[in-house]
């Protein structure tokens, strides 16, 4: 399969990461958003939206939408137990992470790292959104070492990718201990993902 994708991206990160934690064979074609590569009528003919990532697969069906992807991919494997109730769960924090969590963490860290804007012309309200999913998650690590059972599955993928990059949009997780803590987890269990080493 083809993966287009942009590495500055968790959303693009989390294909990756699926992809080589179960030895999933891929190539990966660079997309890089902020010259408009995802705009352009090539790439808008596979994917109308213009959004990354993108799949193409050997049959030539495409995918997009990143925890749809990662879902798809991780069917049969431990990342996505077979269990309809540990499904179900999964599905809740992916479906989270898209509405709570990405659109605030993501869009800061687009705010400083993309567009070098200072943090403190962030919008409060994302930064205040940001800091509830991130207080959510601390609340819920503090009891458990993952976010659905005994294991990482794709629900702690897909609050990793952005997760990760915290600091990059103006969160601090020096007082979220147990964050820090399941970042590295996640950092041993995923091949390739990026170091939590300066949020430690």
């Amino acid at each position: 399969m083809k993966v287009y994708g942009d590495m500055m991206s968790g959303n693009c990160l989390k294909v990756r990461y699926v992809a080589d934690h179960l030895g999933l064979a891929y190539d990966w074609i660079p997309v890089d958003i902020m010259r408009g590569e995802s705009r352009t009528p090539d790439y808008l003919a596979r994917f109308p939206v213009g959004q990354v990532p993108g799949v193409v697969f050997d049959d030539g069906r495409t995918l997009a939408q990143s925890n749809a992807i990662i879902r798809y991919l991780a069917r049969g494997s431990a990342l996505l137990p077979e269990d309809p109730w540990v499904q179900a769960k999964i599905d809740e924090w992916l479906f989270w992470e898209q509405y709570n969590h990405e659109p605030t963490i993501a869009v800061c860290r687009f705010h400083m790292r993309y567009q070098a804007k200072p943090a403190e012309t962030r919008d409060p309200k994302k930064v205040d959104g940001g800091e509830a999913a991130l207080d959510r998650m601390e609340r819920h690590l503090t009891a458990a070492d993952w976010f659905v059972g005994d294991e990482v599955s794709i629900a702690d993928v897909a609050l990793f990718a952005y997760t990760q990059f915290a600091d990059e949009g103006g969160f601090d997780l020096s007082g979220r201990p147990a964050i820090r803590a399941w970042l590295t987890r996640c950092g041993d269990a995923l091949p390739h993902s990026a170091t939590v080493a300066r949020v430690a």
